[in-house]
């Protein structure tokens, strides 16, 4: 688990919230149909099947919104590691360049010793 990517993890934790979250809106809903068929009247009955209606619309809207953030923060998570690492890469790049340039203006520095030297 120490080796998996953290964007694949917070994927399926999300996946597994949104199971949870969609079995308690559905068993919720469920106790709304059964109160609305031990309902005497009919404008209970109505009010209660209403109930469940919107039980479970709002339920499945609020599952979407914890789906589409956790996709946004694996998402986040994920470019940011590349960013990171092009960074990285890049500062190592320019780093093994640099070498070479201080050696390239050393050695010019000796050849103009020693042409000086040879000139007097």
């Amino acid at each position: 688990m120490a080796d998996a990517d953290l964007d694949a993890l917070i994927r399926q934790l999300a996946k597994q919230q949104n199971k949870a979250l969609t079995a308690a809106v559905k068993k919720r809903r469920d106790r709304a149909v059964a109160l609305a068929a031990k309902a005497k009247d009919a404008e209970s009955r109505q009010r209660q099947r209403q109930l469940a209606k919107d039980i479970l619309e709002i339920g499945t809207a609020t599952v979407k919104r914890v789906q589409m953030s956790a996709d946004n923060a694996a998402y986040s998570y994920a470019r940011s590691v590349r960013q990171a690492i092009d960074a990285a890469a890049a500062k190592k790049a320019e780093a093994s360049t640099r070498p070479a340039k201080k050696a390239a203006k050393k050695s010019t520095k000796k050849v103009a010793k020693v042409a000086k030297k040879a000139k007097g």
